[in-house]
């Protein structure tokens, strides 16, 4: 047989192959699986192999499928792979078992989870704020919506229903980045208003002028989180200054929050949140504690005001 070059195939479907030419110009990516070894291999080539070693009617699921729907999910080493009978078995691979009814579509040639049933098989694996992050991205990728996410887990029943129920009720259309959905629901759950999120400023032409990330615009108080960690070119630079002028001439008050504003000082975070919500008048509730549990302080980061 001709194998054809670059895709995965098993040890049995190259017989004509000697061991020693296999070992040379081939490499193993599962227990009997191989690829030639200048082939670049990525999530589609490693889903692919997976599905060569599992029975008939198997399919990709879990992180797997959410890495090719192009959606934001936790690292994870092993290619997920659903089976109805006996679950796949190997170095590299994660078997499960299939449910009664799950979705499966096809996927450039690979059988995998819908994005929405990709999203209720990952309320298994992932906590609350994950669990946002990847439905704020499936939502940005056009795999799916915040309002099919809803209809979804309303008659969701079983274990982690009622995560997939109120992870699904904060997914948010619009959303440009992970680190939004995180700083959102910093936000959220210390139980402060909730921002609406992604709001767009036009000329009278309809030619978009700015996107503000968080907004609070009957107060006039912008929330955004910047991701650069050096100096842009100076076209963005003077882009910047633009901005921050036109902020200015509408009395518009912008509140930077970076990477490590979420990640090592919540609290303070939280602290600097609220002073700028009082600043603007808008009333602020008593904080609830959830917050803590999703967004751990690190030594030094402030206590949260009352």
């Amino acid at each position: 047989m001709t194998l054809n070059e670059g895709r995965p195939f098993l040890r049995s479907e190259a017989r004509h192959l000697s061991d020693g030419r296999l070992r040379r110009d081939y490499r193993p990516l599962f227990h009997g699986v191989y690829v030639r070894r200048r082939s670049p291999v990525g999530d589609i080539e490693l889903a692919e192999a997976a599905l060569k070693v599992a029975e008939p009617g198997s399919y990709v699921s879990h992180h797997t499928a959410a890495r090719l729907l192009g959606a934001v999910v936790p690292d994870d080493p092993d290619v997920h792979v659903t089976s109805r009978r006996h679950r796949v078995r190997g170095e590299g691979l994660a078997g499960h078992r299939a449910k009664a009814v799950q979705q499966v579509v096809p996927w450039r040639g690979i059988r995998m989870t819908s994005p929405v049933q990709t999203f209720l098989d990952l309320a298994h694996c992932l906590a609350l704020v994950d669990l946002v992050v990847l439905g704020d991205s499936l939502v940005r990728r056009k795999r799916t919506s915040p309002e099919q996410l809803v209809s979804a887990t309303r008659d969701h029943r079983g274990p982690f229903s009622r995560l997939a129920r109120r992870a699904a009720a904060l997914v948010r259309a619009g959303v440009d980045s992970p680190m939004e959905t995180r700083l959102r629901l910093l936000i959220v759950l210390a139980g402060l208003p909730e921002p609406e999120v992604d709001h767009r400023v036009h000329d009278e032409a309809g030619t978009l002028l700015r996107r503000y990330d968080l907004a609070y615009l009957p107060f006039r108080l912008i929330i955004e989180y910047d991701g650069r960690q050096h100096a842009e070119s100076d076209e963005q630079w003077l882009t910047d200054i633009a901005r921050d002028e036109a902020l200015d001439d509408d009395r518009i008050r912008r509140l930077v929050i970076v990477s490590r504003d979420v990640y090592s000082s919540p609290a303070n975070t939280l602290a600097r949140i609220t002073r700028a919500m009082r600043q603007a008048g808008m009333p602020v509730p008593r904080l609830r504690d959830e917050w803590r549990r999703h967004f751990p302080s690190r030594p030094g980061d402030l206590a949260v005001p009352a």
